[in-house]
């Protein structure tokens, strides 16, 4: 007796795997779109072209406004210059950019996946080469669904041929940052690049290549962790993409709806047309509710928008809202929008006191630094003659772009003498060490102190640094140890 036979369900023969259909976004035209374009327009170019910015930093400085000199262990922003020793920008930066993507998902969901995202970005890019050789969503779908021809094959080669030099270049930009552009252009049209630059091209060409002109979608749906993290972190307070189901319901055509009203029954603005799913980039259909593959671009929204204007209908069927809102309107309250909240005012706050912590360290900031690492293995040494002897190795940060002389000197414990290996001269009881411009000086240092019945095992040690020309000083704490 077979399964149908019996009425059973045949579970066991269901796959456990279904290739995701492909998606045909059509084209639309409106607010959101125009947005999007814009925002396109703007994040490209900086990505492409801020590598052959010049920025003049003095003789013997790179002059590209944005370089990451992973050679002198630097990174230049325009007239920022970080130092490895400052780190702590880096870990502040990666708090604002955190809070940033909180603070715009408590206001309008995945705002950010909908328009800044890289892989939205790019997607969109390669959406608009592929329209420009194989047409529009009907063209594409038939195109697709027919035989191979000589047309058909020619528009493939040119769309493919377009998007990996998109690819290419993207790669090549992104290596731009950590040389200087120009030279490492002149390079590549010579192939006489580094091999590490090469290769660096080559992966991120094919990852650009795969991820925005195949996996479009699937990286937003299944790759990508933010879309999950968002649903932990989001509210109902929060505006997303919705269908107002409270005015488009129940949907019908327009001459069933005029009927209907006619004879005094409920017809909603909803004309089913189904514009709003063509329109979305990665499938969705926005009237069943929140949806994981929904990043609020708000493609539909004009699409909608577009069909309600012709119609005659008011606009904003779809619109950033809460459903909130939709049971508001359907209960007969008033609209409320809470966009300041609690949640939104903690993460405005906590942006707005990192970055002014870096704004106010970054002004402050000096132009000399000093640090000082102690020897571990011995702690000290005792002389013959009873004196304590303690090693140190000091850096010397000079962050001028000119030469500086530096005066070394120990101001504890006190009578303590300063003995610094490599030093051009001596000035009273202090050492003079030459840094060069955007250098730093790594000294042997030994600090040498009297017997003294009365000394600690553990005292302050104080070391300075003056430059000998303006007189600024820069003083490192650390210990002086003794038996």
């Amino acid at each position: 007796m077979t399964q149908a036979q019996t009425g059973e369900l045949a579970v066991d023969d269901e796959p456990l795997y279904a290739s995701a259909p492909k998606i045909y976004p059509q084209k639309v035209q409106g607010t959101y779109r125009s947005i999007k374009t814009a925002l396109l327009f703007i994040t490209l170019g900086i990505y492409y072209f801020l590598p052959f910015v010049r920025w003049d930093r003095g003789p013997d400085a790179p002059n590209q406004a944005v370089l990451i000199d992973f050679a002198h262990r630097k990174f230049y922003f325009f007239w920022i210059e970080i130092w490895p020793q400052e780190v702590y920008y880096l870990t502040g930066l990666l708090i604002l950019a955190a809070m940033t993507l909180f603070l715009m998902n408590a206001l309008a969901g995945r705002v950010w996946c909908g328009y800044l995202c890289p892989q939205t970005v790019w997607t969109d890019l390669f959406f608009w080469t592929e329209r420009i050789f194989e047409g529009d969503r009907r063209e594409r779908m038939r195109s697709d669904a027919g035989p191979w021809t000589l047309r058909r094959v020619r528009q493939k080669v040119l769309k493919h041929s377009v998007w990996l030099a998109v690819a290419w270049w993207t790669g090549g930009a992104w290596v731009l940052y950590f040389s200087d552009a120009p030279t490492l252009v002149g390079k590549l049209l010579r192939f006489e690049a580094p091999p590490t630059a090469l290769i660096w091209i080559a992966i991120l060409t094919t990852t650009t290549y795969v991820l925005a002109g195949f996996m479009r979608e699937q990286v937003c749906v299944y790759m990508c962790p933010w879309p999950r993290i968002q649903a932990a972190l989001t509210d109902e307070n929060a505006l997303n993409v919705t269908y107002r189901y409270d005015r488009g319901e129940p949907r019908m055509s327009v001459k069933k709806a005029t009927h209907a009203r006619a004879a005094g029954d409920k017809a909603g603005d909803c004309v089913d047309c189904g514009q709003c799913v063509a329109v979305c980039p990665t499938g969705v259909d926005i009237r069943e509710g929140p949806n994981l593959g929904c990043i609020q671009c708000g493609l539909c929204i004009d699409a909608c928008d577009t069909v309600m204007r012709k119609i005659d209908r008011p606009t904003r069927l779809i619109a950033y809202d809460t459903d909130l809102n939709v049971a508001r309107r359907l209960a007969g309250e008033p609209e409320q929008y809470k966009l300041v909240r609690a949640r939104t005012v903690l993460y405005a706050a906590v942006i707005a006191a990192v970055g002014g912590i870096m704004l106010a360290t970054l002004l402050t900031r000096s132009d000399m630094s000093l640090s000082v690492m102690h020897d571990r293995n011995p702690m000290f040494v005792k002389t013959a003659d009873g004196s304590i002897r303690n090693g140190l190795v000091v850096h010397v940060v000079n962050r001028n772009a000119s030469q500086r002389s530096f005066a070394i000197s120990v101001d504890a414990p006190k009578g303590a003498q300063l003995s610094v290996i490599g030093a051009s001269e001596k000035s009273g009881d202090a050492q003079i060490v030459e840094v060069g411009p955007d250098q730093v000086l790594d000294l042997r240092v030994y600090v040498l102190a009297p017997r003294d019945d009365a000394m600690v095992s553990k005292q302050p040690l104080v070391l300075r640094a003056t430059d000998v020309a303006t007189g600024k000083a820069k003083t490192i704490a650390d210990t002086f140890y003794a038996p």
